[in-house]
């Protein structure tokens, strides 16, 4: 693959971001390498939780613009024809790019973003996906699309809405500014700040372990309710998680989650079935 390599290793895929020469910029191969390489990994069941990471200074540039010249420039068409069409073809060619993140959040595996140097534009929208972020004190994230006489297109604003007040969704997304680690993490945009780089993978990987060594189809069931309970009420969410618990409820992996507290030893829990 062009813009990531993938590493497995007891139970925890790591995604990595490998173009750093180009500040890890979303070109086309991005979009169409991400998921594919999430789903196979959550249709395959190759593991049971996933971190995102990049090499270099910066996580992610953000979108390569580039990626929308050109669209509708074919030489079958007529000019005419081309300015008829170029709206349409805009629009499939974003709704394309919003399924990359949101095969992230429809994953049934955990997502860790693993963020260094700069999270840009379409960096916001990939780690607003994801279920858990760290982040290196030299991070900062800005919605950087407004600074280019764009509107935030591929998944921002309905997630990040979600996870920090709207008051400061907006002051970003007005105003474009670069926002500071620390200040992310008073907002709740990432889960904690680290002063290196190894720091930062050290906590992200013993979180992923962690996880890993829980009941598959339980923590597939916690990511499912929290994503379900974001876009639903009190009520319809309580009985879904009645429904869920009633289908997947399974007292063998219960009693094994007891007996191997009690004997001070790993849970042997059944992996999640391949789709």
């Amino acid at each position: 693959m062009k813009c990531f390599d993938l590493i497995v290793k007891d139970q925890v895929a790591h995604v990595v971001m490998k173009r750093p020469e180009k500040r890890n910029s979303m070109i086309k191969e991005f979009w169409d390498e991400l998921p594919e390489l999430i789903s196979d990994i959550d249709n395959n069941a190759k593991a049971r939780v996933v971190v995102i990471s990049s090499i270099g200074p910066h996580f992610t540039s953000g979108i390569d613009i580039s990626l929308f010249y050109g669209l509708t420039n074919s030489d079958a068409l007529t000019e005419y024809e081309r300015n008829i069409q170029a709206q349409s073809i805009f629009y499939n060619e974003v709704k394309r790019l919003q399924i990359t993140f949101s095969v992230l959040e429809a994953c049934r595996l955990p997502i860790i973003a693993a963020i260094q140097g700069g999270c840009i534009g379409g960096g916001l929208d990939l780690i607003t996906a994801c279920d858990l972020r760290y982040c290196t004190k030299d991070a900062f994230f800005t919605l950087f699309e407004t600074n280019l006489a764009l509107t935030a297109d591929v998944g921002t604003f309905p997630r990040l809405a979600q996870l920090i007040p709207e008051g400061f969704v907006k002051e970003m997304a007005y105003t474009g500014k670069q926002i500071s680690a620390e200040d992310a993490k008073g907002f709740g945009l990432v889960n904690e700040v680290f002063d290196t780089h190894d720091q930062m993978l050290n906590k992200v990987f013993s979180t992923a372990n962690e996880i890993a060594s829980k009941a598959p189809m339980a923590v597939h069931g916690c990511k499912k309710m929290i994503n379900f309970s974001r876009d639903h009420s009190t009520f319809d969410t309580l009985d879904y998680v009645a429904l869920w618990n009633a289908g997947h409820f399974k007292i063998e992996e219960v009693q094994e989650a007891m007996a191997a507290q009690k004997e001070k030893r790993k849970a042997n829990f059944i992996d999640l079935p391949k789709k």
